[in-house]
């Protein structure tokens, strides 16, 4: 299958960004990161809480100016046609921005009003939005009485109204219960295939696991790019993790006894290799005095993270 980043020329560019670097004070939030995004997809962003995630998105939608590198929306650069990126893009924050006495409808409305739109081009808008976000039963109440997943269905009705080609999201599931982020995948779902790009960031593991395509950044840098099967799949079939009081006694055994590749987050060892299953019996027999437990399944994002950074996926 081919890899995301191969076909770009052909399929067009949602997001370039070439060569930013951040700094607050000493401090670098991005370095020298470089990271394109094809458009037509739903990619995610993911990375623990200071890997970067929100100062890249204050760059791409504008709110904060590059110190150093260049960023494209839709082919606009944000440095010198900051007009036109912003109307290319829907944003929604991770904070709501809904005023929850106004009914959906009024805080549409309100929006719209922000668009310049009037009269029946922004009744054909706001109409085209809710028939697609499915908010026709919901439009004339407040949005205090809304469920989580409504709210952000109404959110996403006030950024696409002026028709974006890309859809910004910081942290979208953040506050909502399983039902709801569910609720809310469907809509970026449908939003995809009526041609809209969707980028996303998000701390979430099984939200990234979702995308089309995930960039994972660490401490400013990207530490890989691809789909999450073919990112999963660079970790072997099976991932083995033992845990133990001593984990290093554990690791030494392993690599001079079996000459097994080891790396220890916290307390644990873990092995990611394609014959794991087959190796079990021998792992077991070399680490169970030692061990407190042992488990085996398939590698998560969180495993090519730990592949990649040496440390453990931290979003909290």
């Amino acid at each position: 299958m081919e890899h995301p980043l191969i076909a770009l020329k052909e399929a067009g560019l949602a997001l370039d960004v070439q060569n930013v670097t951040h700094r607050y004070q000493k401090l670098a939030a991005l370095n020298e990161l470089s990271l394109q995004v094809a458009a037509g997809q739903i990619f995610g962003v993911l990375g623990p809480n200071g890997s970067g995630k929100s100062t890249l998105f204050r760059l791409v939608c504008t709110l904060s100016r590059i110190q150093s590198g260049t960023i494209r929306v839709s082919g606009f650069c944000t440095q010198t046609q900051t007009q036109q990126v912003r109307s290319q893009l829907g944003v929604v924050f991770q904070s709501p921005s809904l005023d929850r006495k106004l009914s959906a409808l009024e805080n549409i409305r309100c929006q719209a009003s922000l668009y310049g739109l009037k009269g029946s081009e922004r009744d054909s808008r706001i109409n085209e939005m809710v028939s697609m976000l499915g908010l026709q039963d919901k439009l004339h109440v407040r949005c205090e009485k809304l469920s989580g997943g409504q709210k952000r269905r109404v959110e996403l009705a006030k950024g696409l109204l002026h028709r974006p080609s890309v859809l910004l999201l910081d942290e979208p599931s953040t506050g909502l219960d399983p039902a709801a982020r569910l609720d809310l995948w469907q809509a970026l779902v449908e939003l995809k295939k009526s041609g809209t790009s969707v980028i996303l960031t998000t701390h979430l593991l099984e939200e990234a696991d979702k995308c089309d395509c995930v960039a994972i950044l660490n401490a400013g840098a990207m530490v890989a790019c691809d789909r999450p099967d073919a990112l999963r799949s660079e970790s072997g079939s099976m991932v083995v993790t033992i845990s133990s009081n001593d984990p290093q006694l554990i690791a030494n055994r392993l690599q001079q006894r079996l000459n097994m590749s080891c790396i220890i987050v916290d307390q644990q060892v873990r092995i990611a290799a394609t014959d794991a299953m087959e190796l079990l019996p021998v792992i077991l027999e070399e680490t169970t005095p030692h061990a407190t437990s042992v488990t085996v399944g398939r590698p998560s994002l969180e495993d090519v993270f730990i592949a990649k950074t040496g440390h453990k996926f931290h979003s909290s």
